[in-house]
């Protein structure tokens, strides 16, 4: 520590400026990464490969300096390149993505008309899909990413509209089983596979897989789940591992409009918890 205090205090301002903006700039760049690849394998893999090469170079250095090892030195450097290219195959699904993402330049949200648009044909498509009792079980994800969930499913990234929810859900097509995870004004995935909340997790009885998933997505994440019972044609939703029975198209469209269209776009949205009590217990009283 002495010796990187002594080096600091050696440097002309200038010099000290230059370094502070570099540090700045690695650290944003590391952060925009990170935010790209949350909620997916990737983040992971990331995070180990950073690891690897810091460690890598701190441990090298202490032993080139001191040994003067330059074969060790130069060999590094290939490995550099090794871990290069491993990590262009490693990352393969989230540069595409990332290239996808540039192709169709939505960088910019998705503005209230559309995401208030998007609410409207969700709830168009759930109250079809409750009339004629057809299972469904739709993920509406909030702050919390569902990259790792999405990956198991099958990609779409179309356009949310009851017409496309309806074909999805329609019994015997190849995206039926499962969930559809929806982004905003997108839906993203079909046939998502979601984590099953434990049989002693929850309160009312035996409970089916899509509800058993629901609960069980919706306790690990902010998300919106909505399930429509194949059996009774029912509509639930689950909110922070609570499952709520027996919901309207009022209550439906009070809690979508809230958390998707008021809460603003997923990449400005603040924590849902401070208007998520209130709804909570309006639904429960209703």
């Amino acid at each position: 520590m002495d010796a990187i205090f002594d080096y600091l205090y050696s440097m002309e301002p200038r010099e000290l400026l230059i370094v502070c903006f570099e540090l700045l700039f690695i650290g944003i760049f590391v952060y925009i990464i990170l935010s790209f690849l949350e909620g997916t394998r990737g983040e992971r893999l990331f995070r180990g490969i950073i690891f690897i090469l810091l460690a890598g170079k701190v441990i090298l250095n202490l032993v080139v300096e001191r040994f003067d090892m330059a074969r060790v030195a130069y060999l590094y450097n290939w490995f550099l390149f090794g871990i290069l290219i491993i990590a262009i195959v490693a990352f393969q699904p989230e540069i595409r993505r990332a290239l996808i993402r540039l192709g169709q330049a939505r960088f910019l949200s998705s503005s209230p008309q559309q995401l208030s648009r998007s609410v409207e044909e969700i709830i168009a498509a759930v109250s079809d899909l409750a009339s004629t009792k057809t299972g469904a079980i739709i993920v509406v994800e909030q702050q919390v990413g569902l990259g790792e969930f999405i990956e198991t499913g099958e990609r779409i990234d179309a356009k949310v509209t009851a017409e496309l929810l309806r074909t999805i859900f329609y019994p015997g097509t190849p995206l039926h089983d499962m969930a559809v995870v929806i982004q905003a004004d997108r839906v993203v995935a079909a046939r998502v596979q979601l984590p099953l909340a434990e049989s002693g997790s929850f309160r009312g009885g035996q409970l089916g897989s899509r509800h058993r998933a629901a609960i069980g997505v919706s306790s690990s994440s902010d998300a919106i789940v909505i399930v429509v019972s194949e059996e009774t044609g029912i509509i639930s939703i689950a909110v922070d591992g609570n499952l709520i029975r027996n919901v309207s198209e009022e209550q439906l469209r009070k809690r979508l409009t809230t958390a998707v269209v008021e809460a603003g776009p997923l990449i400005e949205r603040r924590s849902e918890s401070e208007v998520a009590a209130p709804v909570l217990k309006k639904a429960k009283k209703a």
